[in-house]
Parts: structure tokens; C-alpha cells; sequence
């Protein structure tokens, strides 16, 4: 998703860290709480020049829903979203040389039509679902179940672009580093 707006990362570090949610924790805390450890899960290594850490945060409600590693857990999340809104919250944490933190978090609302018994199995057979916030992922199968949404559709894939390139500039990160963007090049 990052080359989408022209970084290239030099490394891809996962953060090994304990996605629970606390008790009676909101959506939107769990979301900011998970982007923030991630990184600074990965800012022990001070060699790295910036740091770009994220989670995704589906919500029915004050709900938090998994990411979904069974198939009888891909389902409950799915009939849980057939026919109504849910929220998804994209948690974004930047941080700088300096050990500076910048933390955001994006909402995205999102209507699922109603989801009949066949396209739930035909769906759960794709295995899409697995390690999935909400046991789907918009940008495969699962589009066709989407109604309408409001907001960022790269968050609802796993990274708010727009954030994060806003957040990479005013870190002095260069996203167009061969010139202006209208030169022409």
C-alpha cells in the first residue's frame, strides 16, 4: 500500500505484541493503544529513520470484533455485519529519528447488504477471511457484500494513505523526491 504514494520501505518489521482488548477498552483506544505499541515495539532500533505502524479496529457498536484465525469465528463476525453498519478504525502511529511520535486514528463507517447462507460458505471457502479484522477483507470477495461506505477506503484495506502521507511530510519525509508532483516527471 505504501508504494501507492511512493515509499518504499527498507525494511518490513513485525511487532510481536498482545492485540487483546482491556476490559471495557473502546474501539477507538484499542485502535490508538495497538498502533502505538507497534511501534514502539519496532523503536528499540533507533537505526531506523521512521517508523510507520498500524492495526485495523472493526466495531458493531462499543464491540471490537477479532481477527478471525477460525472459520466458525469468520462467521459469527459476518452475520454479526450482514445487513447493518460497522465502524473500522485504522490506528496510525509515525515516528521520527528523534524518538517523536505522531499518533492518529481514522474512521471509516462501512454498510454490508444482507448476506444470504451461500455467499457466507462460498465466502468462508476462500479462506480471504483469515487474520482479518472482522473476518473479511474489503479489497478481495468481501466487496461485493459492501453497500456503501463513508470515509477512507485505504483504511478499511489496513492503512489510511492520506493520514499516512500527511503524517511522512510533516516528518520531513519527501514523497515526491524527484521533484514537484505537476513537473511533469
Amino acid at each position: 500500500m505504501l508504494a501507492q504514494i511512493g515509499v518504499r520501505p527498507d525494511a518490513v518489521r513485525p511487532a510481536d505484541i498482545d492485540e487483546t482488548p482491556g476490559k471495557n477498552e473502546l474501539p477507538r483506544d484499542l485502535a490508538k493503544r495497538l498502533a502505538r505499541a507497534k511501534a514502539n515495539a519496532v523503536a528499540a532500533d533507533r537505526s531506523l529513520e521512521l517508523i510507520i505502524a498500524a492495526d485495523t479496529v472493526v466495531a458493531c457498536g462499543r464491540r471490537c470484533l477479532p481477527k478471525t484465525e477460525e472459520p466458525d469465528e469468520a462467521l459469527k463476525c459476518l452475520r454479526l455485519l450482514s445487513g447493518r453498519r460497522h465502524r473500522v478504525l485504522g490506528g496510525l502511529a509515525v515516528v521520527g529519528p528523534d524518538g517523536r511520535m505522531a499518533v492518529r486514528v481514522v474512521t471509516s463507517v462501512v454498510a454490508f447488504k444482507r448476506l444470504e447462507e451461500r455467499e457466507l460458505a462460498a465466502y468462508l471457502a476462500s479462506g480471504e477471511w483469515r487474520g482479518k479484522a472482522g473476518g473479511y477483507a474489503i479489497q478481495g470477495l468481501a466487496a461485493m457484500f459492501v453497500r456503501w461506505m463513508s470515509g477512507s477506503y485505504s483504511n478499511v484495506v489496513g492503512l489510511p494513505l492520506f493520514e499516512t502521507a500527511a503524517l511522512l511530510t510533516g516528518f520531513g519525509y519527501p514523497l515526491f523526491p524527484t521533484g514537484r508532483a505537476d513537473d511533469g516527471h
